[in-house]
């Protein structure tokens, strides 16, 4: 797999299903027991029609998604993101990624992340990409 390195590359987008499974161990595994990331009723009585995914679970997807384009070797350096429209189980995810920016081994990456809603989240993502000296071959 050949990373983007160039502004206006496009990442293969990644679609992910939105399972209870999914939003509630996202929460648990980040210690969110705000009671909407895993319990329905709780989430309905406070105006949501069901659980939603926290923001910790997102940006950890959107870790994964960025990490994955770029290889083994990438580091996140910054991370910000917006949350829009909730993720409820049931629903389905595409994140999406274009490069804005490079700078020797460092590259900005515009994320956005839809479901049938609309957008659940934007932003950007600063990565390095550090440079091999073609030892790692030899390995």
């Amino acid at each position: 797999m050949t990373p983007p390195a160039a502004v206006g590359d496009e990442l293969a987008p990644l679609t992910l299903p939105l399972t209870r499974t999914l939003i509630v161990a996202g929460a648990v595994a980040s210690r969110d027991y705000q009671d909407v990331h895993h319990d329905a009723e709780a989430a309905r009585e406070k105006g949501s029609p069901d659980i939603f995914m926290n923001i910790l679970t997102t940006n950890g997807l959107v870790g994964r998604y960025v990490t994955d384009a770029f290889g083994p070797r990438a580091a996140l350096r910054k991370v910000a993101i917006r949350l829009g429209a909730p993720n409820h189980p049931g629903d389905t995810m595409v994140l999406r990624g274009t490069v804005t920016a490079v700078d020797g081994d460092t590259a900005q990456v515009r994320i956005v992340g839809a479901n049938g809603l609309g957008n659940h989240v934007t932003g950007t993502v600063t990565v390095t990409v550090p440079a091999t000296d073609g030892r790692e071959a030899d390995r």
